[in-house]
């Protein structure tokens, strides 16, 4: 399985997570804990919110750990919100279109999991994807292709209802075509204002995701670390697995709960697939025998 991180607060160099912290993404490219998979060694990406239009980018097939031009720019670049990734491959190729994150337009989408049998569903579930999406689809994973059937389902208007849509889209063309349990995901998806993230699993044990704690509370129970004093009150990191082992630092996001990191009260709220009916798959029910 895949690793993947998500930050948002004050602007901060991308190195503090990536790099800096004891048990950092990279670290975990390479001795994950919480996974099957100790090594993800099948590419990498990160994508930031800065000054330009949209978000940037960089991805790479190396392992992260190995990519010296990933280091020098996560050493450099600041950034308030930004989301990174390194890929343990579940069957489709190892390529720079197949490595995350995956962007449209000001959105960025990372996935840790896989759709069961995708080989038998990906054409069903290519087909429902908006005919004005589909060109930006460059890969081959079954996570750009959920990024795409949400951005289909509306996630430009209702984020968190598209990722429900999507995944009981998911769910439901599985179940049709005798998958029994289709989806295993979590998500991190960001539009430059908020992270949106969610866990989530059919009928199985969700991949783990975790949330820091407030920062102020992190701050009274350690006065002495230091790294703690320069993060906004507001500041938030979601991970695959904790980036250290500080008691208190960190919390489990529960199965089958979605988080809206936001200026604010930040949000977390129950994930419940929803039911959403495509022409190509209306059309399936009708031919089925």
């Amino acid at each position: 399985m895949c690793r993947w991180l998500g930050y948002f607060g004050n602007p901060v160099r991308l190195e503090e997570l990536v790099y800096n912290s004891q048990h950092s993404l990279v670290e975990q490219s390479r001795n994950a804990r919480l996974t099957s998979h100790l090594m993800n060694a099948d590419g990498f990406g990160v994508g930031w919110y800065g000054t330009g239009e949209g978000p940037g980018r960089y991805r790479s097939v190396a392992p992260a750990w190995n990519d010296a031009n990933l280091q020098e720019l996560c050493a450099h670049i600041e950034s308030p919100l930004f989301l990174a990734h390194v890929r343990a491959t579940t069957g489709t190729p190892v390529q720079e279109t197949n490595c995350h994150p995956f962007r449209h337009g000001r959105w960025l989408f990372v996935h840790n999991g896989f759709i069961a049998d995708y080989d038998r569903l990906h054409r069903e579930l290519l087909l429902a994807v908006n005919p004005e999406l589909f060109p930006n689809i460059r890969g081959t994973t079954d996570s750009e292709l959920m990024f795409h059937l949400a951005l289909t389902f509306g996630l430009d208007s209702d984020p968190l209802g598209a990722l429900e849509r999507m995944a009981g889209f998911v769910e439901e063309t599985g179940r049709r075509n005798d998958v029994e349990r289709p989806l295993q995901m979590t998500v991190g998806v960001s539009d430059g204002e908020r992270l949106y993230a969610a866990r989530y699993a059919s009928d199985q044990e969700a991949n783990s995701l975790y949330v820091t704690n407030d920062v102020q509370d992190v701050r009274e129970l350690y006065p002495e670390e230091t790294r703690f004093q320069h993060l906004g009150d507001e500041a938030r990191a979601v991970v695959s697995e904790p980036l250290g082992e500080l008691p208190g630092v960190w919390r489990e996001v529960p199965p089958g709960s979605a988080l809206i990191v936001q200026p604010g009260a930040d949000e977390e709220v129950p994930f419940r697939p929803q039911p959403y009916a495509t022409p190509a798959s209306m059309s399936s029910r009708q031919t089925s025998p």
